[in-house]
Parts: structure tokens; sequence; C-alpha cells
């Protein structure tokens, strides 16, 4: 019998698999020739830190057995943790403008290759949106604008205002392309009328329009309905505790917890609505915030869960809430990456903390901030964020994709909504994730965070693979 040999590549490509079979020495019935073994092709797709690789895609096969030279990556698929929503981006008012203003052939063709479930798209599964204006418009504007002075407590005058020029065309061209994405809504302001101080930036919401308020989050759900387009979720205020954005809102645990049990939970029964209430939406420095509303049974009895940003703090404090509510869910909701940063800094820091981190932390989702920016990073508000890079540079009918574009495409492509997360080892120099799809395939995203090349063994029950990537390259094996 003839036995088939291994053979390494563990050279300085972004990716080398050892090729190979298992179960290769299963016996011969007559001996008089090699034998035949059923191999089972495994995808890779890496994105290098130089962008040589890019998404870059390779079939391997499965090893004979693990290389006792190399540490070993153990799946554990009878360990299951939290399912997984989607992974996406912040569909922006800016970013919506400059898609919406494309031609139709190459609108077209960008928003498939976004939310399409074809080889060539990355398949984005969940958006955020903002409720009126964030800093990412064009110019401020909230759902019931009105002159200085005036009130409108019944919300005679609301809709849903200038997001009717671009923002609900797109949202309606992506659920064609994808009915089942999910949507995320998030105000960066009350109207300024309902405010303590009268302006966009900053202020309270005045207590006597928390009725109003809660109304007012009501019929944007209902007018989005008419429109075709269900909001899964929201988050009663972006960033509560950063008032210097325009626009922005300041909200203290105690009022957003007020808030929830008094007003807008009450109003979403009374509504027969069932879209989620997702409290916090601010970093991971303070889980004391939505812990504080959680304790709160009255509030807690109307929330689904937390959501996150990494801006300060750290990601286990996802864990940190998840261990005093396992009840409630988590979700990680903003990152930005900056002009001012580098390909290879932004890949490796945010596929180890937003995609690889949160998934370890029990997020049902990963989001990065905005899809798209025009070349001047706009459009923004007047004092908006001016160094928010777009995973997408849109230029006209040009497109650049950007480095948040392969941080998420690293995930969105390969685990869609209905996954779950999977037990597996991590070390410092490889965290990963590992997640079983709903059609039963088994998909684990690797990052090599450390300054070598690092090869490496994967075992999921009896298969093997042998591999190895460059310094902080990523990489994401399917089988």
């Amino acid at each position: 019998m003839i036995k088939h040999r291994m053979v390494s590549y563990l050279g300085l490509a972004a990716l080398t698999v050892v090729l190979g079979c298992w179960q290769c020495d299963a016996p011969d019935d007559d001996d008089d020739g090699p034998t035949v073994v059923e191999t089972y092709p495994v995808k890779v797709w890496t994105t290098s830190p130089d962008q040589v690789n890019l998404l870059y895609a390779k079939t391997v096969d499965f090893a004979a057995g693990k290389d006792d030279r190399f540490s070993i990556i153990q799946i554990d698929t009878a360990q299951v943790f939290q399912s997984i929503d989607g992974f996406g981006f912040t569909l922006t008012g800016g970013s919506a403008t400059l898609i919406h203003q494309m031609g139709t052939a190459e609108r077209n063709t960008l928003l498939n290759e976004l939310f399409g479930n074809t080889g060539t798209s990355i398949g984005i599964s969940y958006l955020r949106v903002s409720i009126g204006a964030s800093d990412l418009s064009a110019e401020v504007f909230s759902y019931n604008d009105l002159p200085a002075g005036q009130t409108d407590p019944n919300l005679a005058q609301f809709n849903l205002s200038k997001d009717t020029v671009d923002l609900i065309p797109v949202l309606k061209e992506i659920l064609a392309i994808n009915p089942d994405i999910k949507i995320m809504g998030s105000p960066w302001s009350a109207p300024v009328w309902m405010k303590t101080n009268g302006s966009s930036v900053g202020g309270n919401l005045k207590p006597e329009h928390y009725g109003v308020y809660a109304q007012y989050f009501v019929k944007y759900i209902q007018a989005m309905k008419v429109q075709g387009i269900t909001i899964d979720a929201i988050t009663p205020q972006n960033e509560p505790q950063h008032g210097g954005n325009n626009p922005s809102m300041v909200m203290s645990a105690l009022q957003q917890a007020d808030f929830i049990k008094n007003h807008l939970g009450p109003a979403f029964q009374s509504a027969g609505l069932n879209t989620k209430i997702i409290v916090w939406d601010h970093n991971c420095d303070n889980p004391d915030y939505p812990i504080t509303i959680l304790n709160d049974p009255a509030a807690n009895a109307f929330v689904d869960g937390s959501a996150f940003h990494l801006y300060n703090g750290d990601i286990s404090a996802l864990s940190t809430v998840r261990n005093a509510h396992p009840d409630k869910n988590l979700y990680f909701t903003e990152q930005w990456t900056s002009s001012t940063g580098s390909f290879d800094g932004d890949l490796q820091w945010h596929v180890k903390n937003v995609i690889i981190g949160s998934m370890r932390n029990w997020s049902r989702v990963a989001l990065e901030w905005n899809l798209a920016n025009d070349p001047s990073f706009g459009p923004h508000t007047a004092g908006g964020c001016t160094q928010c890079k777009g995973a997408l540079t849109i230029n006209g009918n040009n497109v650049t994709r950007n480095v948040g574009y392969y941080i998420v495409a690293h995930a969105s492509k390969f685990v869609p909504s209905g996954s779950v997360r999977l037990g597996s080892t991590s070390t410092t120099q490889l965290p990963n994730a590992a997640f079983r799809t709903p059609d039963g395939k088994k998909v684990m995203i690797v990052l090599n965070d450390s300054n070598q090349l690092q090869s490496f063994n994967i075992n999921a029950g009896n298969r093997w693979i042998v591999t190895s990537l460059t310094a902080g390259t990523v990489g994401t094996y399917v089988w």
C-alpha cells in the first residue's frame, strides 16, 4: 500500500496550508494500488496588512493530522454560545446620499456587492440608521422641527423629513436585495423643542416631554413600516454621556430607566410594537450604566439588552454586563476608522476587538461606523466628525474600498444571521472566533496578532487544518 505524504509549505506567504487528507491509512481491499481517499476542501480568505492580499481566496485540503511543531486551536462544537444577528455598518444619512446619487447601474452593482448573497458579495446582514440626523448627515434635522418657541405635544407635524430623499429609497433597494436584513434605529437628539437647552447640541430631554418623545419613537417605527421598512430594534439615545456632538443629547442611567419603564416601554406595548429596546449605546468604560437600568425590575421588563462602542474601556465590559444579567442580549454597535489611521493598524485592532472580541464577549452583532464618505470625509454636520473614514469612499460613480470594508467582510461574508458561536481555544498571538452557520458549515476567523509568522493547527473533531498567517494577517476558514 502506498501512503500519502504531507508536503509542508510553511514559508512567507500570507497563508499556507499543509496539503493532505485525513484517514489516509485506511486499508485497501486488494492492496493492488494506491488508496483512493476522499478529501474535504477548506475555503480560506485572507487580508494582509500590506494589502497584497485583500479577501484573497484559496481552496485547500484537510491535513492528514496535526503538526506537532505548532500550537492547536481546538473548536468545541458541543459548546454553543450566542446566536448571531449579523455584521455591518451604520448607513448614515451622508452614506445614503452618496450611494443614492450614483448612477442606477453603478448603484445596483454596489448594493448587490454589499448586501447580496452571491460569491462576489460580502453579505452585510445588519444595519444601524440614525433616527433623524446623525453628525454624518449633511445637516441637523428631526422629524418634528418647529419654529423657535413652538411646541407640538400631539406630534401633528411629525414626518420622516429629509430621510425620504436618500435614506429611505436606498433602504428600499437594499431590502429588495436582502429582505431579511435587520435594522436598528438610534437617535442623536430629540427635537430641540423637547430639550432643556433648546439646542441640537447637548441638553437633556424635558421631563414633561418624556411621554411625547415615546410617541415620537412609535410614530417613527410605524411610518417606516408604511414605507416597507421594519425597525428591528432601537436605542433610546446614541452615546447618552457625550453631549458635545452635533446633534447630541445627554441622558443619565436613571433618566433612561425612567423613560423606558414609564413611557417608552408602555407606549410600545400599547401600540402593539415588538421592536426591541436596547439600552446604553455608548462606551465600554461604563458597564454600570446598563447594569443600573437592568437592575430596575420595571425597566428591565421592557429591555432586550445593551449596546456598546469601544472608544474607551475594554471589550470585556460586555461580559461584565452579561454576568450581571445573563438573560439579556448584547450588541456592539459602533467603532470608527479614522482618516489619520493606517490600514495595517486598523485591520489588526478592529478585527481583534470589534469582530473577534465582541463575539467572544457575547455580542449578537458587530458593526463598524459609517458605510461611506466622500473624498473629503463628508457629508457631516457643522461640528460633526471630520475624520470619520467610511468603509467606502464614493466619488461620483467611483468607489474605493477602505479598511473598514475588509474588517466587516471577513465576518459578514461567511457568518450569516442565525449562525451560532462555538467554543474555541484562543491565545494572545492567535485570537479567534468560531461559528456554525445555519447550513451546518464551520467558520473560524483568526488574527495573527504578533509581529512574526505564526503556524498553527485548527482541529474540529477528526479533521485537521495546518496553516500559517504572516504578522497582522486575518484569515477566515470555512468548511
